[in-house]
C-alpha cells in the first residue's frame, strides 16, 4: 500500500497540471508513435502482471504445507504490487509528456488492480484453493488477539 501512497500524489499532480491550462513547464512533447508505444507497452505490462500473478499462485497448488503456500502467495503479491507501481509511474510519465487521456484510463485500471489485489484471508483462501481447515487457520491468524485489548 505504500507504493500506492507514492504513486497517487505523483499522478494527481500531473493530472492537475494537465487540466489547469495556465501552467507551462515547457516539457518536450512525445510524438504520436511514442505515445501509442508507451500506452501499448504499459497496457501489456498491466495484462502480463495478471497472468504472472496467477501462474505463481498455481505453484502453490502442488505444495502440501500451508506455510509454503502462504510464502508463495506473499512473493506473488509482492511482485504484483511492484509491477503495478511501475505501471502507475509509466502512466504518470506518459500523461505528463503527452497529455493523452489514455494514460488516465491506464492509471485508473491500475488503481482497480491495486484495490482488488489487496491481500485478505478470503482472497488468499480462494486463490490458493485451501482446504477448510487451512481456511480457518488463515482467518484465525488474521484476527487480532482479543486478550490484548
Amino acid at each position: 500500500m505504500i507504493l500506492l501512497i507514492l504513486a497517487l500524489p505523483a499522478f494527481g499532480l500531473v493530472y492537475l497540471y494537465q487540466n489547469s491550462g495556465n501552467i507551462n513547464w515547457n516539457l518536450p512533447q512525445m510524438s504520436g508513435f511514442f505515445v501509442w508505444f508507451l500506452a501499448g507497452f504499459t497496457s501489456m505490462i498491466l495484462a502480463a502482471h495478471y497472468v504472472l500473478f496467477h501462474q505463481k499462485i498455481k505453484l502453490s497448488f502442488s505444495q502440501d504445507e500451508l506455510l509454503e503456500k502462504v510464502k508463495t502467495y506473499c512473493a506473488a503479491t509482492e511482485r504484483r504490487f511492484l509491477i503495478l507501481f511501475l505501471v502507475s509511474i509509466l502512466a504518470t510519465v506518459g500523461l505528463l509528456l503527452s497529455k493523452n487521456p489514455i494514460f488516465t484510463v491506464i492509471f485508473a485500471v491500475t488503481l482497480v488492480f491495486f484495490s482488488l489485489g489487496k491481500p485478505s484471508p478470503d482472497r488468499m483462501a480462494r486463490l490458493m484453493r485451501l482446504k477448510k481447515e487451512d481456511r480457518e487457520l488463515i482467518r484465525e491468524a488474521s484476527r487480532p488477539d482479543q486478550s490484548e485489548i
